[in-house]
């Protein structure tokens, strides 16, 4: 199985990463309304190409993850936040998420973070499992907080030290 080929996104992968988010979308991870036609921008004045990285298998992007400050707080600037991490279906267990989970801790700390946070959706079972074997502890539950597809769902908070 090839390994992927992690690397930082550039304004070329916006059409891109817009098609992974739109073909990837799903209440199972996110509480966002679904990407709609015609294209709306990927990157915007808040996550721009150097927030994310970008993982490739053979060439091909299939994956992402987001790095952004918890806050504009000065007193709060030690603390990284993951705020996204999607995966292309067909690339769906060949190591993509964990390889993406690996590096943006690497970012963080090269950015001088020492926690990193998260949150995931207490029904995604299968990503709060790799983040829990990549060193992730549930920090917090806001129970029922969301309601997706009828059914009221956990916000779950995830945190590691760096």
């Amino acid at each position: 199985m090839p390994v992927p080929h992690i690397r930082a996104a550039t304004a070329d992968d916006e059409d891109t990463l817009g098609r992974l988010d739109r073909d990837s979308w799903s209440t199972l991870h996110s509480v966002q309304d679904r990407p709609t036609q015609p294209y709306q921008p990927f990157f915007d004045e808040r996550h721009a190409p150097h927030d994310h990285l970008v993982a490739e298998l053979g060439g091909t992007v299939v994956g992402y993850v987001r790095l952004a400050l918890s806050s504009d707080l000065a007193c709060h600037k030690h603390v990284g936040q993951i705020q996204g991490l999607v995966v292309a279906e067909r690339a769906r267990g060949a190591g993509v998420a964990r390889a993406l989970l690996r590096a943006v801790q690497d970012e963080a700390r090269h950015r001088g973070a020492r926690r990193l946070t998260l949150r995931v959706l207490g029904h995604n079972t299968a990503a709060r499992k790799l983040y829990e074997s990549e060193g992730f502890a549930v920090e917090g539950i806001l129970p029922e907080e969301f309601l997706l597809d009828g059914a009221y769902v956990d916000d779950v908070l995830m945190g590691r030290r760096l």
